[in-house]
């Protein structure tokens, strides 16, 4: 992430637009859909985390992990009014520390081009989710004005394809995948059960 996107993910249009935007158009319409226990990976400032934990009280555990350590005290000192429901580690999303089918839901907000290797992300993702688990989020596709916005903020990004992403899930063994335009940017939510 760039120093620009750092800054800007900390600021409150952007939780606004987390609250009023995102929750409501990307999680699970269905509160029991995400389970008691979630991981999230690459929660940045962790303004999705809060926002997702007000939205579905019955969450018992909300891991949000980042492998920026700024990020991940932001992420604390945003979530320390949950108390035991969340947690933030420093965790880098390609290995992830921990066992197989430890989550109901594992979720990623706006990170997946971040990340690199893509790939071995979601694989991580779905190794560590119960059966029956869900992976969900969104994320940018690969477009003209997604490349131009991360380049002009000097961001390392590998943007995902919604067709790739498509393929990936369904390679995983994910079933009921879906990706979905949300009709902002380019943007696109996407899910799959293990």
């Amino acid at each position: 992430m760039s120093d620009l996107e750092s800054v800007f993910c900390r600021t409150p249009p952007w939780r606004a637009f987390a609250r009023r935007f995102v929750v409501p158009r990307v999680l699970p319409r269905d509160p029991a859909a995400l389970g008691a226990e979630v991981l999230e990976i690459g929660c940045g400032s962790g303004a999705m985390a809060a926002e997702v934990l007000r939205a579905r009280p019955d969450i018992r555990r909300y891991v949000a992990t980042d492998v920026d350590p700024a990020m991940v005290a932001l992420a604390r000192r945003q979530l320390a009014g949950f108390g035991d429901r969340a947690a933030v580690e420093e965790v880098d999303a390609s290995g992830l520390p921990f066992a197989d089918g430890s989550f109901d839901a594992v979720v990623s907000w706006l990170m997946l081009h971040h990340t690199i290797t893509w790939e071995q992300v979601l694989a991580d993702a779905v190794r560590v989710l119960r059966p029956g688990g869900l992976l969900a989020g969104y994320d940018l596709s690969d477009s003209r004005r997604g490349r131009f916005v991360h380049r002009v903020t000097r961001s390392t990004v590998r943007m995902v394809a919604p067709d790739d992403l498509t393929a990936e899930l369904e390679g995983l063994g994910l079933g009921d995948v879906t990706v979905r335009p949300l009709g902002i940017a380019g943007a696109y939510r996407f899910s799959g059960r293990r």
